[in-house]
């Protein structure tokens, strides 16, 4: 397994109104942005080679429609406004140019989730936040603009939540490490992290 340097400088991120942002326990300062030149091992840190006019891509009709035809396909439950999935293409239809224009704008602004809790094995409950429909689909164009951009910077070992990679080609992968001699294992998880309740204006970032 590759490790990557730790302590890179950082810069100290903007301070959300009202909710300060410290690291962990071990380090009493504000949250940095951590130098990609450290933090990435496919060695292309370039992510600003497709920005220019990435806002414009976003809110561009095609992939608007390939954001609603996933949201749709996904299904899923209302947000906190009980708008169901069915309704979504009549709403997107009657006021979808304002809403491309409050994201050019910069104005647009998500609702809060829907909060509720999902049975875990051990018998506790997981807290699980759900958007509004629409919230969904703006959350789905901005993936499908970025994604191009940053997922080439992952590690070929990196499996989780990446485009056609899923934990049968981590199995793979690891009896590949096997069968070339590597005999040590390394379990992370970041325990009980989508349990934490975060402010409503907290950004959050896992490096």
């Amino acid at each position: 397994m590759k490790v990557t340097k730790a302590g890179a400088k950082h810069s100290q991120l903007p301070k959300a109104e009202g909710f300060a942002q410290k690291n962990s326990a071990e380090h009493e300062e504000y949250a940095g942005v951590y130098s990609p030149a450290k933090i990435t091992e496919t060695g292309n840190t370039n992510a600003n080679e497709s920005e220019e006019r990435l806002l414009e891509r976003i809110v561009s009709n095609h992939n608007l429609n390939e954001a609603f035809k996933r949201v749709k396909a996904n299904k899923g439950s209302h947000g906190i406004d009980g708008m169901k999935v069915d309704e979504l293409l009549q709403y997107l239809k009657e006021n979808g140019e304002t809403l491309k224009q409050a994201i050019l704008d910069g104005k647009y602004r998500p609702n809060p989730v829907r909060r509720v809790e999902i049975p875990k094995e051990n018998g506790k409950k997981r807290n699980l936040g759900i958007p509004t429909v629409v919230d969904r689909v703006v959350q789905q164009a901005i993936a499908q603009a970025l994604t191009p951009i940053y997922e080439k910077q992952f590690s070929e070992n990196s499996f989780g939540f990446r485009p056609k990679r899923s934990a049968h080609d981590a199995i793979r992968k690891s009896q590949s490490n096997i069968q070339e001699g590597h005999t040590y294992v390394v379990d992370m998880d970041l325990k009980g992290f989508s349990d934490i309740n975060f402010g409503q204006n907290q950004a959050v970032c896992v490096l």
